[in-house]
C-alpha cells in the first residue's frame, strides 16, 4: 500500500493523498480542510483524524504543531428527533 492510500479519516474515508492534495491546492488551516473534505464531521467528530491532519499541515507549512489552530466544534443548535424529521414536524423544545 502506498502512503497516499492510507485512510486518515475513517468516518469520511479520507486518505492522506486527498489531504495532501487539499493542502497543495491552498488550504492552510484545519478549518479549510474540514470544509472541503468533511474531515472531522463524522461520528468521532475528529478525535482520531484531526491530530493526524494537524501534524501533516504543520509539516507542510514548516510550523510547530501547537501553532495550528483546531477547527471550531459546532454542535446542533436544537435537538431534533429523527422521527420528527421523517414526519416533517417542527422541532420540539
Amino acid at each position: 500500500m502506498k502512503r497516499e492510500d492510507i485512510v486518515i479519516c475513517r468516518c469520511e474515508d479520507i486518505t492522506l493523498g486527498e489531504i495532501r492534495e487539499c493542502i497543495e491546492r491552498g488550504a492552510t488551516t484545519l478549518e479549510e480542510i474540514k470544509r472541503e473534505l468533511r474531515c472531522g464531521m463524522g461520528p468521532c467528530q475528529g478525535t482520531t483524524c484531526m491530530p493526524l491532519i494537524r501534524r501533516e499541515l504543520a509539516r507542510y507549512l514548516c510550523m510547530p504543531v501547537e501553532e495550528i489552530d483546531l477547527p471550531t466544534k459546532r454542535p446542533p443548535l436544537i435537538v431534533s428527533k429523527f422521527e420528527s424529521i421523517l414526519e416533517g414536524k417542527e422541532s420540539e423544545e
